[in-house]
């Protein structure tokens, strides 16, 4: 195993990204499998370096009349000037050249093509939703007028160690011109171009920062909780569903399958579609993408609510027995599980012939990893966006302040929503409708009223918070918000300390676990099992609230630091 050459804790330089510029940084840690070093700036922004782009602090001579700069702060424009060096000139023709001669002369390209590198303006990352934004605390004005068009642009191809992006940062391109030397070859001579630099490649991330268990992790939840949903449904048609009894006695595979089944399910399916597809309710724009694109999303899901009334009240006074759903529970439950992989395998496969710039942050390069997280961040078809109408439509219809979730602005569309969305959502949670057919529980006025109240109070935290954070995202500035008090941070966004995010970090986890104990009071404390949804939703929003963690300290470093010490508590007040 290769040593290392500096320690944990070391104050060195390391080399900004794309650049070859030098900044005081702190070692944070070496991973030995990849060797890189993760460094920490002053700023609070971490990165991962190369041994030969970190420099002993000793390697730097004292400039005279100042230092080298301590933090990667530079104003918008300001360049990076290299010597001088005046081009060799053009010997008479058929002059012979000295071995010295062209020593020189392959110097003198050498030099000019650094020349080319030095003059390239650092580029900008641009945070979400300001015009006015903070490179590393150097206050930066954006002009939208500052975009090339495509058609005078030439991509220029950036080496692997400059391609580092953070996943919060959208990418403006910005153009320079510069005039290149003529140099004295017969096989190259630099001539004026127009150099347009558009993005960078969003590196996929390291086998060690897999979530939720990795390969392992995700190979047990793809084929555990299809058998786990299965089991649970089969014990709460039993006369006693006592854990006692597990596991349940098991059914045949043919009873489980049924093709009208089957076409139902895709019957509803396509109805949602069509519904989606109505051009009502108003057309919003999405979270910039990495690219700077905004996505735009149709808000009709409250129409869609209205016309799915209206078509199950038509078919209940044509008579249609609506009993049908229940009594093949089961069968629709597989009928949506297995539409659910066909879709998996469908996305996975459209996602390899996608662009790099429409991949998700959270995508591996690890085919099986990628089946389950999701490739491709936002896959549509034509203006139909696939994630956004499985989440929205045929499992949860109404839940629209999604556009800032971590679900749409991060993890990609695989195997985990899709079989959230349409098999996880419809089937438990309405466990406790499936329990109670088979186990009704009276329940008095007065208890019933509290329940109703303990509901209505967990939907109160859960919409206030979420509209909150939603319209705090879209318009920091609105007058509505100015009350609300904020955090500064590195990218340029603020945080909210205050309001219902100054009272947990994660209000709305609060107000939807709230709401979920209410829906499973009125099953009575005779058995355990219409409280699985309880228990298990903590566990998942527990989860979640560290997947939330991790990313907004990588994003918001010392600011989100801050922002813990002044919210302590992260979902239930002085508990958690």
């Amino acid at each position: 195993m290769p040593s290392r050459k500096f320690a944990d804790g070391e104050v060195v330089r390391g080399r900004w990204p794309g650049s070859s510029l030098y900044y005081e940084v702190e070692i944070l840690s070496h991973d030995s499998t990849s060797q890189l070093y993760t460094v920490k700036y002053k700023d609070g922004t971490e990165l991962e370096l190369k041994e030969n782009d970190i420099k002993p602090l000793t390697s730097f001579r004292q400039r005279k009349g100042g230092s080298t700069s301590s933090s990667p702060s530079r104003r918008r424009g300001s360049r990076s000037r290299s010597r001088s060096r005046s081009p060799g000139r053009r010997p008479p023709k058929g002059a012979h050249r000295s071995a010295s001669a062209s020593v020189s002369h392959q110097a003198d390209i050498k030099e000019a093509r650094r020349e080319v590198e030095v003059k390239l303006t650092p580029l900008v990352l641009k945070p979400f939703g300001n015009s006015i934004s903070r490179y590393n605390g150097e206050p930066e004005h954006i002009e939208r007028n500052d975009v090339p068009h495509k058609n005078t642009q030439e991509k220029f191809n950036l080496s692997q160690e400059s391609s580092y992006i953070s996943t919060q940062y959208s990418v403006h391109p910005r153009r320079e011109e510069i005039r290149l030397k003529e140099v004295d070859s017969k096989e190259e001579k630099f001539v004026t171009k127009e150099l347009a630099v558009r993005t960078f490649e969003v590196t996929p991330i390291r086998a060690k920062d897999l979530e939720f268990g990795g390969v392992p992790g995700v190979f047990l939840i793809m084929f555990g909780l299809p058998v786990f949903l299965f089991l649970l449904l089969l014990m709460c048609k039993q006369k006693d569903p006592s854990l006692l009894n597990f596991p349940p006695p098991l059914p045949a595979l043919y009873e489980l399958w049924e093709t009208r089944v089957f076409g139902v399910y895709l019957l509803w399916f396509l109805i949602q579609a069509l519904f989606y597809l109505l051009p009502i309710g108003k057309v919003v724009e999405g979270t910039p993408l990495i690219d700077g694109r905004r996505l735009k999303y149709r808000l009709n899901g409250f129409y869609a609510f209205i016309l799915t009334s209206a078509v199950v009240g038509t078919c209940l006074f044509q008579g249609v027995e609506f009993h049908y759903v229940y009594r093949h529970f089961l069968q629709f439950a597989l009928a949506a599980t297995v539409f659910c992989v066909v879709l998996s395998v469908y996305l996975h496969m459209r996602s390899l012939k996608a662009p790099r710039k429409d991949l998700s942050p959270a995508s591996s390069g690890n085919a099986f990893y990628d089946f389950f997280i999701g490739r491709e961040l936002n896959p549509r078809i034509g203006t139909f966006d696939l994630k956004y109408f499985c989440e929205l439509r045929p499992g949860l219809i109404g839940w629209e302040a999604v556009l800032t979730t971590m679900d749409i602005i991060h993890d990609g569309f695989g195997f985990m929503l899709a079989f959230g969305d349409l098999v996880w959502v419809p089937f438990i949670y309405s466990f406790q409708a499936f329990y109670l057919v088979s186990h009704p529980n009276e329940v008095s006025w007065p208890m019933a009223s509290l329940m109703i109240i303990l509901k209505l109070c967990g939907y109160v935290i859960f919409r206030g918070a979420n509209s909150q954070k939603n319209a705090f995202r879209k318009n920091p500035s609105d007058p509505k918000l100015a009350h609300l008090k904020t955090i500064h941070t590195s990218t340029g966004k603020n945080l909210l300390v205050s309001g219902w995010w100054g009272f947990v970090r994660h209000p709305n986890y609060l107000g939807d676990l709230i709401m979920a104990l209410a829906w499973s009071l009125p099953c009575g404390f005779n058995h355990i099992l219409p409280y699985f949804y309880v228990v298990y939703f903590t566990m998942l929003l527990v989860h979640r609230e560290a997947r939330d963690e991790y990313q907004c300290k990588k994003k918001y470093g010392v600011a989100w630091e801050k922002y813990c010490q002044r919210v302590p508590y992260r979902i239930f007040p002085y508990i958690y």
